[in-house]
């Protein structure tokens, strides 16, 4: 990122405390941020790893026209990766003391400091199934951190250790491969490792390390590893916490973490995850819009992409083009996104001709090519998304929209067709130095 001009530093006294929250959300065009003086400490904060597709891309060496098929295939085809006995982040073992990390608060409204870049994985009690999944994690003193847990895989595993009367083992780790970040945002059957995604992502190139004092492993690579156990019986108050919409979410009693062990490297980076930034949608949103492009592609001949829109949180809106062969193909790709990612709210379906990451060419697919009355879906009382605030508080119900913005077959040659201007190669190198003038200047 240093070679690509993608890398800023800031060596200005910063603190964990909203500032370095403040500034990478307010500087634009995303870049990889170091913190490299940060106030009270002698570890550097990083940020926006993932923060651009680019920037994910390059980190699976691939293009973002392969990105689906990336992701789909090694949620196909995990494959296990190997075992190491040494790592640089065993270069420092030591007692838990978590005010030694900069952990950030990000919102004034947050319950405390947070962890969000961690992924965390465990095995059920038999050691048979593994889990790694993303969770906020809330400090509440030196050795003790509340995890919010949703009723998926960890939230199975860990009932599983409960029914035992058992803590569930868990290792924490903190800077790791985006590969690893986002296998962990997938969502394979129940038993499938995201390790093992992960690895498959990373072409058989990915190491574990097994802990010091839990029953659990966590990559190799990683800048620090937080060694813990879930308890089975204590529980805190956790939140609010600003989510992926940008709003707070709700207070609610969730388990307690004990940190049993620490392992880092000597001179470690603490990567830092800006809650509703770029990266945070990015993360939870790519492996969504790969199900979706999987799911619309089983029922419709030709899917040119899928975008879950910054505008609705990388979560609860989605256009989809398409290249239509009869007038029912939208809606059918509109019914198969809703069933691919329940959490949908919103969906759009354009023609191949309008770019989905424009929301003016959007906009403009939905005002000469919509009419409601024909092209509009509406589905009440479906399952909506936790994270939306408009939802029904008690049931989670929401009602959801999907939008048939494609031009109909059977009209009249040309209705639809947007308006073209020929380009020159003398006005293309005019446009180019304009261009460049314009972003100088204004």
């Amino acid at each position: 990122m240093e070679d690509l001009g993608e890398a800023v530093h800031v060596w200005d006294r910063v603190s964990p405390n909203f500032e370095i929250s403040a500034i990478m959300k307010f500087i634009p065009q995303s870049p990889v941020i170091f913190f490299e003086n940060v106030d009270g400490y002698n570890v550097r904060v990083v940020g926006n790893i993932c923060a651009t597709r680019r920037r994910i891309c390059l980190a699976l060496e691939t293009t973002p026209d392969k990105l689906y098929d990336v992701i789909l295939d090694a949620m196909r085809q995990p494959k296990q990766p190997k075992i190491v006995d040494d790592s640089p982040v065993k270069e420092v073992i030591e007692e838990p003391r978590l005010s030694k990390i900069p952990i950030l608060k990000h919102f004034e409204g947050d319950a405390g400091p947070y962890i969000t870049s961690a992924i965390i994985s465990a095995r059920s009690p038999d050691g048979t199934i593994e889990n790694v999944s993303v969770h906020r994690l809330l400090m509440l003193d030196e050795k003790r951190l509340a995890i919010r847990l949703v009723p998926r895989h960890l939230f199975r595993l860990w009932s599983m250790a409960k029914e035992c009367k058992r803590d569930l083992d868990v290792a924490i780790a903190i800077g790791v491969h985006p590969a690893v970040l986002l296998a962990a945002s997938c969502s394979p059957p129940f038993g499938v490792s995201e390790y093992n995604v992960a690895n498959k992502m990373l072409k058989d190139n990915f190491a574990l390390i097994k802990c010091e004092k839990v029953e659990a492993y966590a990559p190799a690579e990683s800048e620090i590893i937080l060694e813990g156990k879930i308890s089975h019986s204590e529980e805190a108050l956790e939140g609010p916490f600003a989510d992926i919409t940008g709003t707070y979410d709700a207070q609610r009693f969730q388990p307690v973490v004990e940190v049993v062990n620490v392992m880092h490297r000597e001179d470690y980076i603490y990567q830092a995850l800006l809650p509703a930034g770029p990266e945070h949608i990015l993360l939870m949103g790519l492996p969504r819009e790969a199900a979706i492009y999987d799911a619309v592609s089983r029922v419709v001949p030709s899917v040119k992409g899928v975008n879950l829109s910054i505008g609705g949180c990388g979560w609860l809106h989605a256009v989809i083009s398409i290249n239509k062969q009869t007038d029912g193909d939208a809606k059918n790709a509109l019914l198969a996104a809703f069933a691919s990612h329940p959490s949908l709210k919103h969906a759009i379906v354009v023609d191949s001709d309008i770019d989905i990451f424009n929301p003016v060419e959007v906009e403009w697919s939905i005002a000469t090519r919509f009419q409601a009355e024909e092209d509009l879906i509406i589905i009440r009382n479906a399952r909506g998304s936790t994270l939306d605030p408009s939802a029904d508080m008690e049931t989670g119900l929401t009602t959801k929209v999907g939008v048939d913005a494609t031009c109909p077959l059977k009209v009249q040659k040309g209705k639809f067709e947007k308006a073209k201007i020929p380009i020159t190669e003398k006005a293309a190198k005019v446009i180019e130095n304009l261009r460049h003038v314009c972003a100088k200047n204004f």
